[in-house]
């Protein structure tokens, strides 16, 4: 097999800093959109719980994350 495969290519990005953020990032969304939906008793969609998410956790959301990672 070939070192240059697109298997060894996204074992790389998986492993990388940035997708594991990313991933994080995520999750944390996913878990505020389930929140959120609870409360109004509907589904509000990815794009909704991403712009809440951003505009309300995002911040402190990272901040903490750094703190943590020192």
């Amino acid at each position: 097999m070939s070192t240059n495969s697109p298997e060894n290519g996204n074992d790389l990005v998986k492993k990388s800093s940035l997708y594991r953020e990313f991933q994080a990032e995520r999750e944390e969304i996913l878990k505020h959109k389930w929140i959120e939906s609870e409360k109004v008793g509907h589904d509000i969609g990815f794009e909704r719980a991403l712009t809440d998410w951003i505009m309300k956790h995002r911040s402190k959301w990272r901040r903490t994350r750094q703190t943590s990672e020192k």
